[in-house]
């Protein structure tokens, strides 16, 4: 480690701790509280990355999470492995791993530094325009997009690492823990509020903790050691929960946070160790105060991103707080006095700096007159207009301004350094208060745009609201805060405050050069390598809107989403187009604020846990006895149940034989079940469902067939009713949840005078289905005591009943067309029932069936599958169900659409049967039908919704959807396929008794 790299140590660098890391495979060597991009500066690293497009080298720019430049692929000695992380935010750890990230074979000798070359023909947007012909070229397009996109590289190994999620509620969020976050903090829990201050660094205070500075003095004290003293009473309230390395994501409606809090990413290896590694927080807050300070802008000139260019504000932060110097030889260019605070900083600290080039005519602040009375030179009214060194900066050129600002004039300065701070100005932080849905206003004095109308019970405070001063911030925090949270005073109502004077500033968004435009590089988006030139492009090029210039040039949408270049570009258009900035608006400022690791988002739920399995109580059995398994929604259902090796294709045809011939039983366990109970419950079903409802009888079961909006077929099931004011509704088991859902919305929003209750009681029940002519035979030996006859127990009724001490309830009803019967029981004695059926079933050779065998049966009746033979576009007329739809009710979900006259049409596509003129091939599902085959283009009538072959009937069917079906009964058609043409017929849908004799044989 270069010893002349590091100043006066910091009380937050621990020197006695050395710690090793590795950086494009070299070994270096920080200390405890280093960042990698501080102790990459302290070993004289300066060169990090490439840019985006023209692999120009990159060095470290900010300090913090608006980095766009020193961007890392991070490593440990674990397989762990993470892209574009920012190297300002990375806390070094031993075995720490980084490498430079866009250029091959190294950053040092990137090969695609030849785009720089050609760089002028490669314009804004020119992808758009080249890749687009000749088309049959985009293949070769393709592969060599795909292996220059990108910048880091994604794992290829699991990820080792545990994430979790935790629910936080509190009375006040604070976001940001700088000055105004640390007092709206302490004020809100001293108030009795159950407060919650996040920040996402790992130390309180912000900037002003570092600060100096004689110039700005609280009570008589300076403003570092002050707050200082007010973060110690801060860390001894009770009420106040404090997490810092915890980045707020996201800000949604209703005071509604994402946050990502980080505990192990600083820690060795050995410390990491079956330890969370990040958590997000679901933060639930009464009221947020947004303290998220304010961003400095860029300058935007001639070659202003060479490493070694740097924000002012970053090169006195890593001076002052990690004690290293970013250059030997310094220069400071500003349009404010922010730069000057830095280079006195510096001063103080022995570190040399050159000159100060200030684009303002003068300055009476205290701080130019200390920075001229230590003897630094400044240039008033110059501006620099070109820079050099390739892998580092070495000299900068500058000239003076015209008094308009828009050209320079005389002879060309060099001036020799290998550090350049730039001060453009300040950006309040606003895009945590526009996610929540606020509106911003632009001010004009200032240049900046401002938070205007809260959406949400919220404030923003401090730098980000504007109040750029220790003492406007402190007085304006005092007024807003007793508004707020409704209090007489706050704890520095009285408090003196003495800050030096009124910052002036010149805004120039693009300044100029010596060169004609065309000739220079002056970068607005860093990373993406979007310029001024390339803005004025698309505004030549006809956009006018700032969405669409973002996306025709990639400003802004870097991993830094134009933190530091997006009000510049505003800037830039309005000059160039003559409008007011604050006409522009700006750019959508979507969460999440910093980049999230998809494990931070998904938690827990991973591997195994990724996507939770629902099992039957009955799930055991099946495995014993070799069933195969299918999952439908989050359910493991038996497939089907293979003897002696058979294929699924044999033990269907053997399972569905034996189901007609003589009995068959099914787990249907995963229908969705919801108990409907209230004084209105009759009504409800009227409104969900397409029939009548009122005057089902107590123990009757009714079929249901439930619609859209937009008059297409949504779900169905039977619903029994149970009670004068009771009902149990089954649902199909794929749409249980979204069935509920849909309900429960309409009872909150559309009916909120019914008296209705839902209950999901699909976990509660174990189902039953026993079927086949031997059903009624079997049921009798386990409910001996049950009248079974069909004057007590007809089709579609329901029965109470007790299968020993079991109590349970009974259904006739059948989704195979065989005499059938439900039995739903308490989950927990569902095995037990089961084996009890399957025990008394021996003597008839009851076969379990699995859910292919129940599509097989169903199918051989004509019953649809909600889902299979629907696809979001039929309505009852289409499925040839017209008799369910009640033509006497006045209204029920989607009962107008179906009037509608395209809903009406006659050649919608509709369900019919198909029969095969070979009957032993089997039709594939999805296939296309059409009504003739040499035709161009092909007059596509349809597809093959469910297809299989039938034991029962000697030969194979299927259901399709065909335009205008109903009318085209006994149609000859077509089905091409890749090797052969297969012949169909168009049939009744209903394949196996027609007449229904069998349900009540």
């Amino acid at each position: 480690m270069s010893k002349n790299l590091r100043v006066k140590p910091s009380e937050y660098i621990d020197e006695t701790v050395r710690v090793s890391f590795k950086f494009n495979g070299k070994i270096y060597h920080g200390f405890k509280g280093d960042t990698l991009a501080s102790a990459l500066l302290a070993n004289n690293v300066h060169l990090i990355g490439r840019s985006f497009k023209y692999h120009r080298p990159r060095g470290i720019m900010t300090a913090g999470s608006e980095e766009p430049n020193a961007i890392v692929q991070v490593n440990d000695k674990t397989n762990r492995t993470e892209p574009n992380v920012r190297a300002t935010e990375v806390e070094i750890y031993e075995g720490l791993e980084a490498s430079s990230q866009n250029c091959w074979p190294s950053v040092d000798f990137d090969v695609g530094g030849v785009n720089n070359a050609i760089s002028r023909f490669l314009p804004a947007g020119f992808y758009y325009k080249t890749f687009m012909w000749p088309a049959s070229f985009w293949e070769k397009y393709e592969y060599f997009i795909r292996h220059s996109a990108g910048l880091g590289k994604s794992p290829t190994d699991k990820d080792p690492d545990i994430y979790d999620h935790r629910y936080v509620h509190c009375d006040v969020l604070v976001v940001g823990a700088g000055i105004s976050g640390i007092l709206a903090a302490k004020n809100a829990a001293k108030n009795n509020l159950k407060t919650l201050l996040v920040d996402e660094k790992n130390e309180l205070g912000g900037a002003t903790i570092y600060q100096n500075r004689e110039f700005n003095k609280i009570d008589n004290q300076n403003s570092s050691n002050w707050l200082k003293k007010e973060i110690q009473e801060l860390k001894k309230i009770k009420n106040l929960e404090v997490k810092t390395r915890t980045s707020v994501a996201a800000f949604h409606g209703y005071n509604y946070l994402l946050a990502r809090e980080n505990f192990t990413d600083h820690l060795e290896k050995n410390e990491k160790q079956e330890k969370v590694r990040q958590r997000l927080l679901k933060i639930r807050a009464k009221k947020v105060i947004l303290a998220t300070g304010a961003l400095e802008r860029p300058l935007v000139f001639n070659n202003n991103d060479r490493p070694g260019i740097m924000l002012s504000s970053a090169v006195k932060k890593y001076a002052d707080f990690y004690g290293v110097v970013s250059g030997k030889k310094n220069v400071f260019f500003t349009n404010n006095d922010s730069a000057y605070e830095s280079a006195f900083c510096l001063h103080n600290k022995g570190i040399k700096v050159e000159a100060i080039i200030d684009i303002r005519e003068s300055s009476n602040s205290k701080i130019v007159k200390a920075v001229e009375e230590a003897g630094i030179k400044i240039y008033w009214s110059h501006t620099v207009v070109d820079t050099k060194g390739y892998k580092k900066l070495n000299t900068i050129s500058v000239m003076e301004l015209s008094n308009d600002g828009l050209s320079v004039t005389g002879n060309k300065t060099n001036i020799s350094c290998d550090c350049l701070g730039v001060a453009g100005g300040w950006t309040p932080a606003v895009h945590l208060f526009t996610q929540s849905g606020g509106k911003l206003i632009f001010n004009e004095d200032n240049k900046m745009f401002l938070p205007n109308k809260y959406p949400s019970d919220q404030l923003s405070v401090g730098s980000c609201n504007g109040d750029l001063k220790i003492k406007e911030i402190i007085n304006n925090l005092s007024k807003n805060l007793k508004k707020f949270l409704n209090i007489e005073q706050t704890d520095f109502d009285n408090i003196v405050v003495e800050s030096e004077e009124e910052n002036s500033k010149r805004n120039i968004w693009l300044l100029p050069s010596d060169k004609p435009i065309g000739k220079t590089k002056p970068f607005v988006d860093y990373q993406n390598d979007a310029t001024a030139k390339d803005i004025k492009l698309a505004l030549r090029e006809g956009f006018r809107s700032i969405e669409h210039v973002k996306r025709y040039t990639t400003t802004g949408m870097g991993t830094d989403q134009g933190k530091l270049g997006n009000m510049h570009a505003l800037g830039i258009i309005a000059d160039t187009a003559g409008v007011k900035m604050g006409e522009l608006g700006t750019t959508t400022f979507r969460p999440p604020y910093t980049p999230l690791t998809f494990g931070t988002i998904v938690g827990r739920n991973v591997g195994e846990y990724f996507d939770v399995f629902r099992r039957t109580p009955m799930n055991d059995w099946h495995i014993k006895n070799n069933a195969e398994f299918e999952n439908v929604g989050q359910w493991k259902r038996a497939w089907y149940y293979p003897i002696n090796g058979e294929n699924m294709h044999e033990a269907v045809q053997r399972e569905s034989v034996a189901a007609r011939e003589s009995a068959g039983i099914l787990d249907a366990s995963t229908l969705g079940k919801i108990d409907i109970q209230g004084t209105d419950a009759s009504e409800f079903l009227n409104r969900v469902y397409t029939n009548a409802w009122s005057k089902l009888g107590i123990g009757k079961c009714r079929y249901g067939l439930m619609l859209n909006e937009d008059g297409m077929v949504y779900d169905d099931g039977v619903t029994t009713r149970l009670g004068e004011n009771h009902y149990l509704m089954t649902t199909t088991t794929g749409g249980a949840a979204n069935v509920l859902g849909k309900l429960e919305d309409y009872l909150q929003t559309e009916w909120p005078e019914l008296d209705v209750y839902l209950t999901s009681v699909t976990d509660h029940y174990a189902t039953v289905s026993l079927c086949g002519p031997n059903s009624k035979k079997i049921l009798n030996k386990i409910a001996p005591d049950l009248d079974l006859s069909e004057e007590n127990f007809p089709h579609m009724s329901f029965k109470e009943a007790q299968i020993e001490n079991i109590k349970c309830r009974i259904m006739r009803i059948s989704f195979t067309g065989e005499h059938s019967y439900e039995i739903n029981v308490q989950a927990n004695y569902g095995k037990a029932l089961w084996e009890k059926c399957i025990e008394a079933g021996k003597e008839f050779n009851i076969t379990p069936y699995g859910t292919e065998t129940m599509h097989l049966l169903r199918a051989e009746k004509g019953f649809i599958i909600v889902g299979q033979d629907t696809d979001g576009t039929m309505t009852p007329i289409d499925l040839q169900m017209d008799w369910i739809v009640s033509k006497k009710k006045y209204d029920f979900i989607g009962k107008r659409s179906l009037y509608r006259s395209d809903t009406m049409k006659e050649d919608r596509k509709q369900l019919v049967g198909l029969v095969t003129d070979n009957p032993n091939i089997i039709l594939e599902e999805g296939a296309q039908i059409v009504s003739e085959l040499n035709q161009s283009p092909v007059n596509m009538l349809g597809h093959i919704t469910s297809s299989y072959y039938s034991p029962n009937l000697k030969k194979s069917i299927a259901l399709a959807v065909v335009r205008g079906g109903k009318k085209m009964m006994g149609k000859k058609l077509f089905i091409p396929m890749e090797d052969k043409t297969i012949n169909v017929t168009i049939v009744n849908p209903v394949f196996f008794d027609e007449e229904n004799k069998r349900l009540n044989a």
